[in-house]
């Protein structure tokens, strides 16, 4: 483990905070990747869209900020049910 795993695994515990175990190839299990894909339908939405990496990088910021607070929520809220659903298919593909 390195320093750096190390050091967050105690700063976690020094929080009381809990880690979840992760199955190494379940991305639809994780809020993230749909936090991707609402940020890419929105740029993919846009009038003009960006075309340099600058352009991109503002852009991004932007619909960084004007995401919903509940669109995270309800992510982080859903994690369970996507779990048990990620078991109840034995690791296979999960509709979310």
């Amino acid at each position: 483990m390195s320093s750096h795993s190390v050091a967050a695994e105690q700063l976690l515990e020094s929080e009381d905070i809990e880690r979840m175990d992760w199955p190494a190839r379940s991305l639809d299990l994780n809020p993230i990747e749909h936090v991707w894909d609402f940020l890419g339908r929105r740029l993919a939405a846009r009038t003009l869209p960006p075309v340099t990496i600058r352009e991109l990088r503002l852009a991004l910021h932007d619909e960084w900020a004007a995401m919903p607070q509940q669109l995270i929520d309800t992510l982080i809220l859903n994690m369970g049910r996507r779990c048990e659903t990620c078991l109840a298919v034995r690791g296979d593909h999960i509709p979310y």
